[in-house]
C-alpha cells in the first residue's frame, strides 16, 4: 500500500486484487471537466514511476499535468498513477511475491474502466513512463497493442539484453533482481523484455502504435536506448526517436526539455477521439 499524496485534482484510490489477494493503491488525476461535464468520457494517461517508488513526483506531474490543461496545451484526460513498488520491474516475478503485471494490466485496467468514465479502448490509453517506469511502458506497449495505442518511453531502462546492473534508486543488487523477478535466469529476462515483445508484434506496433523514446544524452542508459531504437529501426516500428541535449537521468529534466513536446505526444495521440 502506498502513501496518500495530496495534489491537484489527485484522489487516493484502493480496489481488491484476486491476483495478489490484498488490496492495491493507486492515485488518480481528474481534471475540472470531469465534474463540469458528467455525460464527457475521457481518454487515460497510466503512468509507470521509475525505482525507488515515485511518490514524491506524483504531486509535482499531476500539477503540471493540471496546468496544461488549464492553457489550453493538452485535452482534458485522466491519469492513473500505478503502484509499481519501489523496484518491482512492471512484470509478473518468478517468486510469485509481486504479480505486478497482472494487476496493473488485466485487473487495474479494467477496474479504471469500470469505476471512471474512460474512452475504454486502446485509441483512448496512452502509457508513459521513466526509467523503470519507461521499460514497464515498453513492455506493456509492446505486448498488448491491442489494449494500448499509444506508447512513450522516457529514460527507459533496462532495455539491454541482460541484465548486469540495476539503476542507481534502486538500491538493489542485480543479482538479487534478476533472482527474485526473474527467477535468476537471463533467457527469462529476455522472454518477457519489450525487445522480444517488439519482435513477437513487429506487425501489430508497425501497423497501428504510436510510440516514442525519449533520452538524454548525458543519461547513462543513452547507449542502450540508442541500441533498442536501432532495434525498433531493423524490425520496420516507425517511433519518435528524441534526444535531448545536455539532459541526464532526471524525469524533471527531461519534461523541462521536451516542453510543448511533451503535450504535443498527447494531443495527437487522443486527437481521433475527438477529445
Amino acid at each position: 500500500m502506498t502513501q496518500r499524496v495530496e495534489g491537484p485534482g489527485l484522489s487516493f484510490h484502493t480496489f481488491r486484487s484476486r491476483a495478489a489477494a490484498t488490496e492495491v493503491s493507486f492515485h488518480i488525476y481528474a481534471p475540472p471537466a470531469y465534474a463540469a461535464d458528467r455525460a464527457r468520457r475521457f481518454p487515460v494517461v497510466y503512468w509507470l514511476h521509475g525505482s525507488g517508488g515515485g511518490f514524491s513526483g506524483v504531486a509535482r506531474l499531476s500539477a503540471l499535468v493540471d496546468q496544461a490543461i488549464a492553457a489550453g496545451q493538452v485535452p482534458p484526460f485522466l491519469m492513473v498513477f500505478v503502484n509499481g513498488l519501489r523496484m518491482g520491474m512492471y512484470v509478473d516475478w518468478a517468486n510469485g511475491r509481486a504479480p505486478l503485471e497482472t494487476i496493473i494490466v488485466h485487473e487495474l485496467r479494467p477496474h479504471v474502466d469500470a469505476t471512471w468514465r474512460t474512452i475504454a479502448s486502446r485509441e483512448g490509453r496512452l502509457l508513459d513512463g521513466f526509467s523503470m517506469g519507461g521499460y514497464g511502458a515498453a513492455r506493456f506497449g509492446f505486448r498488448y497493442p491491442e489494449l494500448f495505442r499509444n506508447v512513450s518511453m522516457m529514460g527507459a531502462g533496462p532495455m539491454q539484453d541482460t541484465l548486469e546492473r540495476t539503476p542507481r534508486a534502486s538500491g538493489v543488487r542485480a543479482e538479487d533482481l534478476l533472482r527474485d523477478v526473474y527467477g535468476g535466469s537471463q533467457d527469462r529476462f529476455r522472454e518477457v523484455s519489450p525487445r522480444r515483445y517488439a519482435e513477437q508484434n513487429a506487425a501489430a506496433l508497425a501497423r497501428g502504435s504510436r510510440l516514442r523514446l525519449v533520452i538524454g544524452d548525458r543519461d547513462e542508459t543513452f547507449e542502450n536506448n540508442r541500441d533498442f531504437h536501432d532495434h525498433l529501426v531493423r524490425l520496420g516500428i516507425p517511433h519518435d526517436w528524441i534526444v535531448l541535449p545536455g539532459v541526464g537521468h532526471d524525469p524533471i529534466a527531461v519534461l523541462t526539455a521536451l516542453g510543448d513536446r511533451q503535450w504535443a505526444f498527447y494531443r495527437d495521440a487522443f486527437a481521433a477521439e475527438g477529445t
